[in-house]
């Protein structure tokens, strides 16, 4: 495909996915994110070409103007859209793939000084809201989204939705995923909440056994009473047949 062509896609992406874009005046003078794409493929060209220092520096122009960090190193492709874009970071080794939607404040980064693929992969038709963030060599699969906020540290396979921090599939396939394990959110507190719950389930069971101990020790003392009200209303009826028994004040 020519520049031209590509530039005419790219615009027409921005029409599709931005309801705020009027014309194609304001889409090349007012959308810093397709400016950074634009000159994103310049310094990867240059860098490709060995032309490392000319590539990182101008890469720094084009971030201190638009506000987007993109290493001429990454690989961008077909009608990537970087709304407002404000904060976004994609490092080296970073893969994007054809369709991708970026919003303000998304970084595609590492996890550490590691060597080689350290960045991560966003295939065809991913969204990525804004101040999330997905570190290392991981693969978000084609036209899954990431929810705003979250922090993505493992492979999220297709057509899904993931949230959370760390993030954790919600829906895949167009279907509610409800977690019954606490191991599935692979939280730090996960273990904590774990036991908890063990705790939780053994003070129950404690609980319902001394209740019903309870119970049945109160039951004692009524069964008792009872006993004792059948013997005196016996003892009662046997002194009332006996015929030498002296009323009150008889005999005085």
């Amino acid at each position: 495909m020519n520049l031209i062509a590509s530039i005419r896609e790219d615009i027409r992406c921005v029409f599709e996915r931005d309801p705020a874009a009027t014309s194609r005046a304001m889409v090349l003078l007012c959308y810093p994110g397709l400016q950074a794409i634009w000159a994103h493929r310049i310094h990867h060209w240059l860098w490709r070409k060995n032309l490392r220092l000319a590539a990182r520096f101008l890469s720094q122009v084009t971030r201190f103007w638009t506000g987007v960090e993109i290493h001429p190193g990454a690989r961008i492709g077909r009608r990537v859209f970087i709304d407002h874009g404000m904060g976004v970071v994609i490092g080296e080794t970073a893969i994007v793939g054809d369709d991708v939607t970026l919003y303000q404040g998304v970084t595609l980064g590492g996890t550490g000084k590691g060597v080689g693929k350290r960045h991560p992969t966003l295939l065809n038709g991913v969204f990525v809201g804004n101040n999330a963030n997905i570190l290392g060599n991981i693969t978000i699969g084609e036209n899954s989204r990431v929810g705003a906020g979250s922090v993505v540290v493992r492979d999220v396979p297709p057509d899904s939705t993931v949230v959370g921090v760390p993030a954790h599939i919600v829906y895949q396939n167009g279907k509610r995923v409800l977690i019954t394990d606490p191991h599935d959110v692979n939280d730090p507190l996960s273990d904590v909440i774990i036991a908890l719950a063990d705790e939780v389930k053994r003070l129950m069971t404690r609980v319902e056994r001394l209740d019903g101990e309870l119970q049945t020790v109160r039951q004692e003392p009524a069964g008792t009473l009872t006993v004792e009200e059948e013997e005196r209303a016996q003892y009662r009826s046997e002194q009332s047949l006996r015929s030498d028994q002296v009323s009150m004040g008889e005999g005085i």
